[in-house]
């Protein structure tokens, strides 16, 4: 399969900036649909590369389809949607995770959903983004939802296989996550040594999610090998000068850290 559009943008602002941000719209997190769309534009003018659209749960059907239509006349950047399962799809997208959650129980989530998802996505004219997921513990609703394994924080190594084994499936891109909620015990962002542990395994572009939420969280992402980083509790607020405000910071630093990888190259 041929890169399309969004995988390409991709990997041309990581070469020219070095790294990425990224937003996390889950519409069940907000008010009301609105508030989620101007929190989406908000976060774009303060400077993210790319916005998720979905959540674990319910992001679906006509909730989904609007949602993602209002925004995209919104935003002029590439809107990518978070499949919480084979629901999660929507033409009115750009591109969608094409998600294997690598350390699931149940087959359903490492080949079966694809399957079934995988017809409705090509008629759809959503560019697939081939991506190896990893659910890191507490997992959140996303690893009860995926019936995960997983991985201990304490064992970066295991993360670490997880990930070379999904590049070598033929993941163009590899997501480690510990799941949206921030109220789980033992929650927080991905441990430093297992970011490191993980990048120095794999080639591919490399995505950190869960807990990141601070400046100091998002700086020690990068500064451990992330290339680019989800955002989404730090920017619900339901106000969208919030939002901006927090978008424009977390953007400073990641152009700084992109910055300093280039140089580091």
């Amino acid at each position: 399969m041929k890169k399309g559009k969004v995988e390409l943008y991709i990997h041309e602002t990581l070469e020219s900036k070095g790294a990425m941000l990224f937003s996390l719209i889950d519409p069940m997190d907000y008010k009301s649909n609105e508030v989620a769309v101007k929190t989406a534009k908000a976060v774009v003018d303060g400077g993210v590369d790319i916005v998720l659209l979905g959540g674990s749960t319910g992001v679906q059907g006509e909730l989904l389809d609007v949602t993602a239509k209002m925004i995209k006349e919104q935003i002029d950047v590439p809107l990518v949607l978070f499949p919480g399962n084979i629901a999660t799809v929507t033409k009115n997208a750009d591109a969608i995770y094409f998600m294997s959650v690598l350390n699931a129980r149940n087959t359903y989530w490492i080949t079966q959903a694809q399957a079934l998802a995988a017809p409705i996505i090509k008629a759809s004219n959503v560019e697939p983004l081939p991506v190896g997921y990893i659910l890191i513990h507490p997992g959140g609703t996303a690893g009860w939802v995926g019936d995960a394994n997983l991985v201990p924080r304490e064992k970066p190594k295991i993360a670490a296989a997880l990930a070379l084994a999904g590049e070598y499936l033929g993941n163009r891109f590899i997501i480690t996550d510990t799941g949206s909620n921030p109220k789980l015990q033992g929650s927080g962002p991905i441990p430093k040594e297992m970011i490191r542990a993980v990048r120095s395994q794999i080639t591919v572009p490399f995505i950190v999610s869960g807990g990141v939420n601070t400046p100091k969280s998002l700086r020690d992402a990068y500064q451990s090998g992330a290339d680019a980083v989800h955002v989404g509790t730090a920017f619900e607020n339901n106000s969208t000068d919030h939002a901006l405000k927090v978008a424009k910071s977390f953007s400073a630093i990641t152009r700084e850290e992109g910055l300093k990888k280039l140089k580091g190259r």
